[in-house]
């Protein structure tokens, strides 16, 4: 079973920058890939990011491509993710996933889910 604790979340200005954390349980996080979605009132899940279990392979879509780097720390077993030049449209609540096997743009492929932050972007 994969434990996935989400932290970081808050209000920010339009243009601001947050970064996410998601403290994963001991022993299972280097054997996943790992995913940063988001969900915003009345739309639909959407990946932000993903990385894989190497560390090195990423995946983000256009909507954040060149804003948002996701980043994974074996030594304390937590991914995040940096979002820089937020707009508001970024708001939504964001959501760590993990799953056994490669990034995958369907949140239905991933297993675990944590709790979820909130982020707010102001304009």
């Amino acid at each position: 079973q994969v434990q996935l604790v989400e932290s970081g979340g808050g209000l920010v200005q339009a243009g601001g920058s947050l970064r996410l954390s998601c403290a994963a349980s001991v022993g299972t996080f280097s054997s996943h890939t790992m995913a940063w979605f988001r969900q915003a009132p009345g739309k639909d899940r959407e990946l932000v990011a993903a990385i894989a279990k190497d560390g090195h392979s990423t995946y983000y879509p256009d909507s954040v491509k060149g804003r948002a780097t996701i980043s994974r720390d074996s030594a304390d077993n937590t991914v995040y993710l940096q979002m820089n030049s937020l707009k508001p449209e970024d708001t939504a609540v964001y959501y760590c996933a993990a799953r056994l096997g490669w990034i995958s743009t369907w949140g239905t492929n991933y297993d675990y889910w944590g709790q979820g932050t909130q982020v707010t972007v102001s304009s």
